[in-house]
Order: structure tokens, then C-alpha cells, then sequence
């Protein structure tokens, strides 16, 4: 594998975030298509994981007032476990020019994102019918 993690560049990187999400979220997860389709995407930064010019991965966030808030994080199924999401993650955090950064993690998700430095906030709750719990570190 060479992978490579980058911020997407073109509206062909975006359209192939897009497809992945669709994938993972919508098809996998069953998360109703108006709750992936948020209308958040413009103005968001978006982050792809390619091997062999192939994406693999995605994600996305955005900063405001020194947060970076991260969501959409997904890798293909035939590449989850390989560190791929960590690697995006880190990217980000890496890269975002903010002094913390906020997500919200599914709960079956939490040890990963605790594994990356991340720490609980607030209550658990629920997002496109998927229990969540907001996780943030300091940059």
C-alpha cells in the first residue's frame, strides 16, 4: 500500500468524498440521506486517504474560532484496521491551524478516538438514529 492523505483538490476529489460517504454512511450504516446530505459541506476543508490514485478515505472539517470540528470520517470497508482513519485524523489535527479540535464519535468509535488523544464531552446522544458522544483535544 502507499497511501497518501491529502486536503481534496478538485471537484473530482470531492465528488469521490461524496461516493465513499454515501458508501459507509448510507448504504453500510443506514443513515437517511437527508442526515448525510447535511448542507455542511460547503465551506468545509475536505481530507482524502488515496492508494494508487484511489480514494480510500475521507473526511472533513472545519475551523471556526480556533476549533476545528471534524466529521464525515470513513475509510472503505476493505481498508478499515490499517490505521488509515488515525492517519487522517492526525493529518488533521496536524494541519488545521486551531488550538482544539471537536468531533462527534459514534459510540462504538470512542476507544479509537481515545487511542488518538481525544476525551469525552458533555453526554452521550443520538445522530442519524446512531448513539454519539462528542470527543475534543487540545492542539
Amino acid at each position: 500500500m502507499n497511501i497518501t492523505i491529502r486536503i481534496a483538490e478538485n471537484d473530482t476529489d470531492i465528488a469521490a468524498c461524496m461516493a465513499l460517504r454515501w458508501t459507509v454512511f448510507v448504504e453500510e450504516q443506514g443513515v437517511p440521506p437527508e442526515d448525510e446530505l447535511d448542507g455542511t459541506d460547503v465551506g468545509c476543508t475536505h481530507i482524502i486517504a488515496t492508494d494508487a490514485g484511489h480514494i480510500i478515505g475521507a473526511a472533513r472539517f472545519k475551523v471556526t474560532e480556533k476549533t476545528a470540528k471534524i466529521g464525515r470520517v470513513c475509510v472503505d470497508q476493505d481498508r478499515r484496521g490499517h490505521g488509515i482513519g488515525a492517519d487522517m485524523i492526525s493529518y488533521i489535527c496536524r494541519n488545521c491551524d486551531a488550538r482544539r479540535a471537536l468531533l462527534g464519535a459514534q459510540v462504538e468509535a470512542i476507544a479509537f478516538y481515545t487511542r488518538l488523544g481525544f476525551s469525552p464531552v458533555g453526554a452521550e446522544y443520538m445522530d442519524a438514529g446512531i448513539p454519539h458522544q462528542d470527543m475534543e483535544i487540545a492542539l
